[in-house]
C-alpha cells in the first residue's frame, strides 16, 4: 500500500500541532506528556518514590558495567520520530555519550536499549503503547520493569509484521534475578515495590 503524500503531509502536520500543545503545556500542567501513534498521553501522577528509587538504582548498575563511553541517561532530551508522528520520554536510556552531543530530541535509532519503570497510575502506557512504539522508533532493545508486580520483560530482535514492526523475542523475569539488557547483565535484586 502506498500512501499519498498529501496523507503523509497531514499526518505530519497534526504531529506538528500535537507537539506544539505538548510543549507549551509542559511547564504548566504537571505530570508528562508523550505523542503515540494514538495520541497525546498525559501521566498525571508525578514519579513515586519507588519509581525514582528503582529507575537510580538501574542507572547505577548498569553504569557499573557499561563501556565508560556509554550511557544509562535518565531525564530529557526525548526521542522522536517526526515523520512517525511519535515522540517519547523514556525512564532510562543507553546511548552512547557521542550521540547526545546535538541539539533537540535524541534519534531514537541511536539508542541502545530504553528502559521503563511501570507507572502504577498509567501501567499499559508501558505495557501496551510503548511495547507498540519503541519498534516502531527502532528501539532494539525494551527493557520493562514493574513494581506493581515484582515482575519485568526484556523484549528484543525487531521484525516486521502485519500490523508493523514488533519485538520477536520476549524474556520475562522476577525481581531477585540476574536480567540481561543488551550485551550487560545486572541484578535486581532489592529493587522497591509500590505499597
Amino acid at each position: 500500500m502506498t500512501i499519498a503524500p498529501d496523507a503523509v503531509q497531514r499526518e505530519v502536520h497534526w504531529y506538528l500541532a500535537m507537539r506544539d500543545a505538548v510543549q507549551s503545556l509542559d511547564d504548566t500542567v504537571p505530570g508528562k506528556f508523550e505523542i503515540t501513534k494514538e495520541g497525546i498521553v498525559h501521566d498525571m501522577m508525578a514519579p513515586s518514590g519507588p519509581h525514582e528509587l528503582t529507575t537510580l538504582r538501574l542507572r547505577k548498575r548498569l553504569e557499573k558495567v557499561m563501556p565508560e563511553e556509554l550511557a544509562a541517561h535518565t531525564g530529557a532530551p526525548d526521542v522522536e520520530d517526526e515523520p512517525q508522528g511519535i515522540l517519547r520520554l523514556p525512564d532510562i536510556m543507553l546511548i552512547a555519550e557521542a550521540d547526545m552531543e546535538i541539539q533537540g530530541s535524541f534519534d531514537p535509532h541511536t539508542l541502545i536499549a530504553a528502559i521503563e519503570v511501570v507507572s502504577r497510575s498509567n501501567p499499559d502506557n508501558d505495557w501496551v503503547g510503548k511495547m507498540r512504539d519503541y519498534p516502531l522508533l527502532g528501539v532494539p532493545v525494551y527493557a520493562i520493569f514493574d513494581p506493581r508486580t515484582g515482575t519485568g520483560a526484556v523484549l528484543s530482535d525487531i521484525h516486521q509484521t502485519a500490523a508493523g514492526p514488533r519485538y520477536a523475542m520476549r524474556k520475562d523475569f522476577v525481581y531477585g534475578e540476574d536480567v540481561t539488557i543488551g550485551d550487560w547483565t545486572i541484578s535486581t535484586e532489592g529493587l522497591p515495590l509500590y505499597a
